[in-house]
């Protein structure tokens, strides 16, 4: 009888799941249907194909503009084949802004832009995907930030939550709008959410769960200084309740400050042992514990510590078990594009960890390296465009630890190569030339890294093209 009653709950809970559902449906295109939504970037991240998805699905009478032409965007545009969409490429029209009921804005896009200004004296609401997403979903969000390790943060918070929580989401800045899945977060949901600081810079609302991981400088092109940019991150918090909850790295000063500015329930995570109750996540003699456990979760070395330290955090926070834990950390092997071991080539190493945007991430990757592959020499592809960062103490790095540099166009390149003295290096055209030469400069034992400390405008759509122009080049080789 027990199973039989099992059974009918289930079916019971799928029913009224599938009827939620249908309602939020009904309720949506209620609110958006004949309504002309113009989405402001359609971008090459998927983002703003899912909102014009979401939007078509709905009703919505939808303009897409972006200043990127049709050739920039191709692959972006072939998932959305079919659906009634009015382009505008390479260019945006000021009746787009003007005539709107409602703008998406792509997170890259400044709020001092000439068109937004247009759509705010006209009074057209400007919205992101992840505002929509706040305002329309009653599931529990779970929300992560920082300048560095936010991607495999949320990866493994995602990946722990769905061993106790099955109707678990990941979605934001590591890729895809969560508008995509919105019909299907429920009441009981989780939703982890990777935040930029573009994206969390106009917010008027916080997740239930804020997770920040580091301040570095970062996008100093975008901002007037680092404080302006480490402020653009506080929304994660902001607007939390007290029965909320705020999860902090200790061991960065920065973001442990945040903790006397926040409402909700402060918890820190450290890589060494924890100095309060307030502690969640800590190592201790190289084991991971929680709080006031006696027990270790797991006995624990990764290069990745830090976001493993973090991501656990959130879990035990949110009742996971710490077997539950220990069987996803023994699974993951990183993300790809972050300190990624591609394959060895004539006893060569070659790593690809383009992601390294500033300098500060690739001085981690270099003493990484070091770490690791001791005996070997290392060789490092880096350089590209400079967001108005400083690049003197990655060139001290550089110089103590790098056998050849080998750089990439760019201005950030030129920075880094003024500061250059003792060491040789190679101006290159390409990835493929840049791969090239490091074989030719390697020898077996030898490690080949790529971590460019600057982003990847002008030769690369983005660092994740970058990333993987570099893994075929490196299985081109001979």
């Amino acid at each position: 009888m027990s199973e039989l009653w099992r059974r009918l709950s289930v079916l019971l809970s799928d029913y009224l799941d599938e009827l939620a559902e249908i309602r939020f449906l009904q309720r949506m295109k209620e609110t958006f249907k004949n309504k002309k939504v113009t989405i402001m970037g359609l971008g090459l991240h998927g983002g703003g194909g899912g909102a014009a998805k979401f939007f078509c699905k709905q009703g919505a009478r939808v303009v897409v503009t972006d200043l990127k032409s049709k050739k920039e965007l191709q692959k972006s545009l072939l998932k959305l084949k079919g659906l009634q969409i009015t382009y505008v490429l390479g260019r945006h029209r000021e009746k787009d802004f003007r005539e709107a009921d409602l703008i998406i804005k792509n997170p890259d896009v400044k709020r001092e832009s000439p068109y937004l200004a247009i759509a705010r004296r006209h009074g057209v609401p400007i919205k992101t995907d992840i505002e929509i997403v706040f305002e329309r979903t009653k599931a529990q969000i779970i929300g992560v930030t920082g300048s560095k390790g936010k991607s495999t943060v949320a990866t493994l918070i995602y990946q722990f939550l769905k061993k106790k929580y099955p109707s678990s989401y990941l979605a934001g800045n590591i890729g895809g709008s969560p508008l995509e899945n919105l019909h299907r977060f429920k009441r009981n949901s989780k939703v982890v959410l990777e935040l930029s600081s573009f994206e969390l810079e106009d917010m008027k609302q916080s997740p239930a769960v804020a997770v920040i991981t580091t301040l570095l400088p970062d996008h100093l092109n975008r901002y007037k200084n680092f404080r302006e940019y480490c402020r653009a991150k506080r929304p994660i918090f902001e607007y939390q309740q007290k029965k909320d909850i705020l999860v902090l790295n200790y061991d960065d000063s920065r973001v442990r400050a945040f903790a006397k500015d926040a409402s909700s329930r402060v918890y820190f995570y450290s890589t060494k042992s924890k100095k309060g109750s307030r502690f969640a996540c800590f190592i201790k003699k190289g084991a991971l514990f929680f709080n006031e456990e006696k027990h270790p979760i797991c006995q624990i070395e990764s290069y990745f510590l830090q976001n493993i330290v973090a991501a656990a955090s959130v879990a035990k926070l949110l009742r996971v078990s710490s077997p539950n834990i220990r069987e996803v950390l023994l699974a993951f092997k990183g993300l790809p594009h972050r300190q990624e071991y591609l394959q060895k080539k004539a006893g060569v190493q070659y790593v690809n960890d383009t992601t390294a945007t500033m300098p500060d991430a690739a001085i981690l990757a270099l003493r990484t390296m070091r770490q690791k592959f001791p005996e070997g020499r290392l060789i490092l592809i880096a350089g590209g465009h400079d967001k108005k960062l400083e690049y003197k103490k990655m060139a001290r790095e550089i110089q103590k630890t790098v056998h050849y540099l080998i750089l990439l166009p760019g201005d950030a390149s030129e920075k880094i190569k003024k500061e250059i003295a003792s060491i040789p290096l190679s101006l290159v055209k390409s990835m493929k030339l840049a791969v090239n030469k490091a074989s030719q400069k390697a020898r077996k034992g030898d490690v080949v890294l790529l971590s460019p400390g600057a982003t990847s405008f002008g030769l690369f759509q983005n660092e994740f093209d970058r990333g993987e122009q570099f893994r075929r080049a490196v299985s081109s080789l001979l």
